[in-house]
Order: C-alpha cells, then structure tokens, then sequence
C-alpha cells in the first residue's frame, strides 16, 4: 500500500525500512533532512513539508506519525488536519497518552479525517523481528491498514484492541509491566552479585533463557548486556521514564486496581536519578537523634 510517514527517529526510521522491503509506497518526512535523504536512499520518496507529504500520496491517503508524544505528536496531527483532506487517516504511532487519543480523533473528525492509535513494541529490534501493535479504531479504519499491519508485526503480532483510545491504553500498560519485570531482574541480579560466592551473572542470565519460568526477551537482553560488560561500567545508573509508567500506576489509582510492584518499580526509576537522597538523609539523622547512632558510618542490622 502507499503511506505515508512522519517521523524518522530510531523506530520510524526502521518501520519505514521494514515497509520499503515488502514492496510498500512510502513518502516520508521529517525535521532532519539527513533522516529524509537516509530514508529516500532506501526507497523512500521525501517530502520538505506535511503539505508536500500529502501532495505526494494518492487520496484517499493514510499517514503514519511516529514522534515524540506531548507538543510534537499535537502540533503534527494539527498539521495533517489542514493538509489532509475528508476521507484521509492519520495514525499515530507513538507513546501518546489515550486519552489524548479522543481529542486528536474529535478535532480531525471535524474535517472528516479518520484516527487509528497504534501502540508499538519492539524498540530498535523491530527491523528485523518486527513490531509488536496494539491497535484501536473503527473496524473498518483498522482493516485500511492490515496491508502495513501485517508487515510492520511479525505473525499475529498485531491485534485490533478495541475503539480510539484503546491501542495506547494497552501499551501503556505493557509498558507498565515492563518497569516491574526490569526491577525484578534488577534486584535478583544484585542479589546475586552481592552473595559470597563467586558467580558469573552473565552465565546464570544465559542459563535461564533455557526452559527456566522466568525466562523472556528482556532477560535475554540482559544476558547480552553481562556478557559485554560483566560489571557494567560502562552504564551510569541513571533510569529515565518515558511516561507510560506513570500513567499505569494514575490508572489503576483511578481504578482503584492496586499495582504495587509497578508503582515501586516507577519509583525505583525515580530514586536512580537522585545523586543522594534527602529522604535517606532524614532517615539517618533520626535514627542519630533518637538512639544516638553514627551519621554517615555503616552499622549491623539489629
């Protein structure tokens, strides 16, 4: 099918490629012209412009935005609203929040414009392994797209979850699961590496991969990442969020669901970007104040 594609960053930039090589039409389109010209030396044809995208495809047309999600996704739906035309969709690929999902499909309703929200799975692995796709809209929205779907996701690896809205709202919430999987291996792998004896955590993550319950992509990755440096030096312990966490554990507040290991997972992220704690600090100056004990100097636990 022909489609078009906003946004050539490290996800984008991969989906375009994986379409180009099952034969797809693909105009593509970003703010770096490098990306443009890379994408074009793929097989893409470029566009300068959201207007110039849209004058390169066929109508009825279909556009893929795969851009940060906040202002950029916003500003970019705004413009496709004005260069697209009554029967066109938009689908928006990236981390929105879904409820920002009713108000992109309201706005671009209003001129006749469909929406599709597309959850997507995969990060940079997704080239070659394809993308996992939580999708929502209308029925027949959706089946507009199957020819992309189909060669975006490996085998059953997309599924229509629900109306607008409802493709974000479930990968936020495999994001969500994601943090409390990441923790645990985390905290074990520490606790292994604590231990008197002397192992070999890269091995141990291998060994799991085979048969163990506990074994997953993730765990995978972090057999990759011992194995090229056993002790992670070369990894500042620094853990960035991207927003779907968040809004997991706000959900489930909402719902009254409660998500413990998720919620201390997000603030385990949290707790890594602080170079020293205040709250560890107060922890230590009472325990200074009521029972006389050193600030600052390792104790036995009693």
């Amino acid at each position: 099918m022909q489609i078009g594609f906003v946004g050539l960053g490290k996800m984008g930039g991969y989906m375009v490629e994986r379409l180009l090589r099952d034969d797809h039409e693909v105009v593509a389109f970003d703010l770096s012209e490098d990306a443009v010209k890379e994408a074009e030396g793929k097989g893409a044809a470029g566009a300068g412009s959201l207007d110039e995208l849209a004058s390169k495809l066929a109508a009825p047309r279909a556009v893929w935005v795969m851009v940060p999600h906040g202002d950029p996704t916003s500003q970019t739906i705004k413009g496709l609203g004005v260069a697209l035309s009554d029967g066109d969709l938009v689908v928006d690929g990236g981390n929105s929040p879904f409820h920002d999902d009713t108000e992109h499909a309201a706005a671009l309703g209003e001129r006749g414009i469909h929406f599709v929200d597309a959850g997507v799975s995969g990060g940079v692995w997704g080239l070659e392994l394809g993308y996992c796709m939580m999708v929502g809209g209308a029925d027949e929205d959706v089946e507009r797209l199957r020819p992309a779907l189909d060669t975006l996701a490996p085998p059953d690896g997309w599924l229509h979850t629900g109306p607008v809205g409802a493709g974000h709202f479930v990968k936020m919430v495999h994001n969500g699961i994601e943090y409390g999987l990441m923790e645990a291996y985390a905290e074990g792998l520490e606790v292994l590496r604590e231990s008197d004896y002397e192992l070999d955590l890269a091995a141990i993550a291998e060994l799991w991969k085979h048969a163990s319950v506990i074994r997953s992509w993730l765990l995978e990755l972090a057999a990759d990442a011992l194995r090229k440096d056993p002790d992670l030096a070369g990894t500042k312990a620094w853990v960035d969020d991207s927003g779907e966490g968040r809004w997991t554990v706000f959900e489930a507040i909402n719902e009254s669901v409660p998500a413990p290991v998720i919620t201390l997972a997000l603030q385990m992220r949290m707790r890594s970007r602080q170079e020293e704690s205040f709250a560890a600090k107060v922890n230590a100056a009472l325990r200074a104040e009521f029972g006389g004990h050193v600030v600052g100097e390792p104790g036995t636990i009693k």
